[in-house]
């Protein structure tokens, strides 16, 4: 008998060590997420957490950025980024890493730089620069078209669409993997040893009650939320830039896949047709010393493809758009 409960006191003993250092590392405190009728789903607003020691604020209006006010000061440009994963950096992105920071910081730098280049004719409207980054992960063309017709823009001048080349396939907005899907929790976890099994290390489970796949013409569908989208923009005034990073698997030969092509092909007539201005990664991607340094998995970015896909689109927006701010 006492043999056993030293055997059970260690086990005991083990398990909060485990719970722990589990704690520290962020686990037992995932981000949260909300069912929403239009958008599919949202980050919970109001959010701050740590995981992996990377820093994740999520403010009031369910983006990854801080808290901020509804519309900027008249000094502050502001940018309103819309992605998924890619956008947003999920955990594996530290806040001051993402897409939408290092965009921020850029736009500080560039603007100041081009302002002097007499051939250019920029005046410096701005003191102030900002990137909110509403995003979230599997988010496609028509979840975030329902996010701006519920939001708004927060009196952006710039509206940057951020996609990759699986979001030209996504499907309609679903509620239904909220507290479902182990990536899409609604609740905090009762222990951090908890998630840890239930989220990475058992199989999934439950996936029988989420929605089937959509079918279809996906790409049109999409196609014409982007549409919506622009138009959306265009009645408020403000500058719209489409974005595409390519998948790892599209670098060099064989490169896209047959439907892949297709797909490109018409996104590229119809940016063209709705005079969208456009920027494709894959060549941009293939050009670069190392294509497989720019990536952390087959579709996230690593912080060197973060870094170069801010600095492509915030030179885009100054050269580009800068009259029109």
């Amino acid at each position: 008998m006492k043999i056993a409960l030293i055997i059970l006191a260690v086990i005991a003993g083990l398990l909060t060590v485990l719970e722990v250092l589990l704690r520290v590392l962020g686990f037992g405190n995932p981000l949260i997420y909300i069912a929403d009728a239009e958008c599919g789903y949202l980050l919970a607003p109001s959010q701050r957490v740590r995981r992996l020691r990377n820093r994740i604020e999520i403010n009031q209006y369910s983006m990854r950025s801080p808290s901020i006010d509804p519309l900027p000061n008249p000094s502050t440009l502001r940018v309103l980024l819309l992605g998924d994963s890619v956008a947003n950096g999920g955990w594996w992105t530290n806040q001051t890493d993402t897409i939408s920071e290092i965009m921020t910081q850029q736009l500080r730098l560039q603007v100041p730089n081009l302002a002097t280049n007499a051939q250019l004719h920029l005046k410096v409207k701005y003191s102030e620069y900002e990137v909110l980054n509403c995003s979230a992960n599997s988010w496609g063309p028509r979840n975030q078209l329902a996010y701006i017709k519920r939001f708004g823009f927060f009196g952006a001048k710039v509206l940057v669409l951020l996609l990759n080349t699986d979001d030209l396939f996504a499907s309609a907005p679903n509620g239904a993997v909220v507290g479902r899907d182990r990536s899409y929790p609604d609740r905090q976890p009762v222990l951090a040893t908890v998630e840890l099994l239930s989220r990475y290390l058992l199989p999934q489970a439950g996936s029988q009650l989420l929605a089937p796949a959509e079918s279809g013409d996906l790409v049109g569908l999409n196609l014409e939320a982007i549409r919506q989208i622009n138009t959306e923009a265009a009645k408020a005034n403000i500058q719209f830039l489409l974005s595409l990073t390519p998948k790892q698997h599209e670098f060099g030969e064989p490169g896209p896949r047959d439907w892949e092509v297709k797909a490109r092909l018409r996104l590229a007539e119809f940016v063209e047709s709705e005079k969208i201005t456009y920027i494709d990664f894959l060549p941009i991607f293939n050009s670069a010393t190392e294509p497989p340094n720019l990536y952390r998995d087959s579709i996230h970015l690593s912080p060197q493809g973060n870094q170069l896909v801010s600095q492509t689109i915030s030179s885009q927006i100054v050269v580009v758009f800068w009259d029109k701010l």
